[in-house]
């Protein structure tokens, strides 16, 4: 069994710790008084999208004479529809 000093103790250091976590706790999360920061602000997303074939702005870094991914390649004059069937 504890005795009354040693419980007695036990509750000092537990108060005193209480007591000194919190004052580094409010030195450390306290917020700046300065409130006047300045927040940068996004531009509105516009729903229209330029047309960048046709527009001037964007032929200078859109290449014209790239390959169009999009565009179905085909290399040779083969028919097969099945390319990798045995038969």
């Amino acid at each position: 069994m504890m005795k009354n000093k040693n419980l007695a103790i036990i509750i000092a250091v537990v108060v005193i710790s209480i007591i000194i976590s919190a004052i580094i706790a409010g030195a450390i999360f306290t917020s700046p008084k300065n409130r006047r920061d300045k927040v940068p602000v996004v531009q509105v997303i516009n729903s229209n999208f330029p047309d960048a074939t046709n527009d001037s702005a964007y032929t200078s870094f859109f290449n014209d004479k790239a390959l169009d991914p999009t565009q179905l390649i085909q290399i040779g004059t083969s028919q097969n529809e099945t390319p990798f069937n045995s038969q």
